[in-house]
């Protein structure tokens, strides 16, 4: 009894501190320091939240640029149910999915280069990619400005634009958020 006794204490204390204290003091730190990402990163227009900078949306008319494909559970960008596909580059049924995804990709941008971005047609890890790479979005120029009635130099500034390049050029990859992108699209139109 008198070995459990320490034992528990030492239980109650470190429970109070790693289940209590810890989350507090990180949840107060985070809203102190980062309170827009501690938030969501929300994009709002006119006081009405459109979306997270962080996790993607599914865009899917002629007139929007579109990400990666989405296996989440239930519906497409579902983050309640984040997750692969988990087939594996053997599995016939990815090589159909692909050659499905890169047909249609293929009717819906004739005017585009025969050669369909990887990023288009493969699910990512999570199924919530807010972006993809300036190539995958270039290629997708010529049906957003066709659709929007707009040149295509018009869409490919939104494109740079929307670009976002890592802090330090050798960590990490310029990246498109896709939301950002269609929400400027969406502002130039209704000019």
């Amino acid at each position: 009894m008198a070995q459990l006794r320490p034992a528990l204490l030492i239980f109650i204390l470190l429970t109070l501190v790693t289940g209590g204290l810890y989350p507090l003091l990180t949840t107060a730190l985070g809203q102190w320091w980062f309170p827009e990402q501690a938030n969501g990163s929300l994009i709002r227009i006119n006081n009405e939240v459109r979306g997270s900078a962080l996790i993607g949306q599914n865009f899917s008319g002629a007139h929007y640029f579109q990400g990666r494909p989405s296996a989440t559970a239930e519906a497409p960008y579902n983050p309640m149910a984040s997750g692969g596909s988990n087939l594996p580059a053997s599995n016939p049924a990815l090589d159909e999915a692909v050659r499905e995804r890169v047909a249609a990709l293929r009717a819906a941008n004739p005017q585009a280069t025969p050669t369909v971005p990887v990023e288009l047609v493969t699910a990512s890890a999570s199924g919530l990619d807010n972006g993809i790479s300036p190539e995958a979005a270039r290629w997708q120029i010529p049906r957003v400005a066709k659709a929007r009635n707009l040149t295509q130099d018009e869409v490919a500034r939104l494109v740079a634009d929307a670009t976002q390049t890592p802090l330090v050029g050798f960590i990490g990859q310029p990246v498109v958020n896709l939301l950002q992108l269609n929400l400027a699209l969406d502002a130039l139109s209704a000019r």
